[in-house]
């Protein structure tokens, strides 16, 4: 059931190779295939403060018959919080996980901070037939009211206030120009509820124009 190891030979390949067709893998060692649910995953991204967190409880209720929701921080621990390589680690178990999650049919809703860029150029990103990003965002001014009003134990002291609105600041700029596109969200004026029926309507019209 591992993505990168044969279930024929039991070897492990860090490059999954989708070359065969759309729902198998063919292991580069012993050149046999295996079967492969290839489906999409859905990335709601967005800098720290914008409401990911807030509205993934309510993505679950709108989503949990037919989408598996997942936060990415449950696996913001230890070793996976290592930097190196844009947080190489932490991108490729996500993605390792999502991809052994949708074998079960149903295809991953991740919530948490990601753009096309991490997650675009790693092996693991051949395991789905696309990887679909949207950002919530906010007004400045709002969003650093927010991280100021955090609780102490989660550490948010004005050098990263200004961090996440620098990071928040690109991302409006950019989503355009990423590749895919980001779909932004303004999260300002808007309710959690309001929000949430948003991005439900967005990953289910997405699900529904595939070929």
């Amino acid at each position: 059931m591992h993505p990168l190891i044969c279930t024929h030979c039991g070897e492990w390949d860090p490059a999954p190779d989708t070359s065969s067709g759309a729902s198998v893998l063919l292991c580069r060692f012993c050149g046999r295939t295996r079967p492969f649910l290839r489906l999409p995953l859905y990335c709601v991204s967005g800098p720290s403060g914008t409401g990911k967190s807030t509205v993934a409880g309510l993505l679950l209720e709108r989503l949990r018959d037919r989408f598996v929701v997942l936060e990415q921080d449950l696996l913001w621990v230890g070793g996976l919080r290592d930097p190196a390589g844009h947080h190489r680690l932490f991108r490729s178990t996500w993605l390792r996980t999502a991809a052994m999650v949708q074998q079960s049919g149903r295809p991953v809703v991740l919530c948490g901070t990601v753009v096309p860029p991490e997650f675009e150029p790693l092996p693991e990103r051949a395991l789905f037939d696309g990887v679909h990003y949207l950002s919530l965002t906010c007004d400045p001014d709002v969003l650093a009211r927010r991280l100021r009003a955090r609780p102490a134990w989660r550490e948010w002291d004005e050098e990263r206030v200004a961090e996440t609105l620098e990071f928040a600041a690109w991302v409006r700029e950019e989503a355009g120009r990423l590749d895919p596109p980001l779909t932004l969200v303004d999260t300002t004026d808007s309710d959690p509820v309001g929000t949430a029926d948003r991005i439900a309507a967005w990953v289910e019209e997405l699900h529904a124009a595939r070929p």
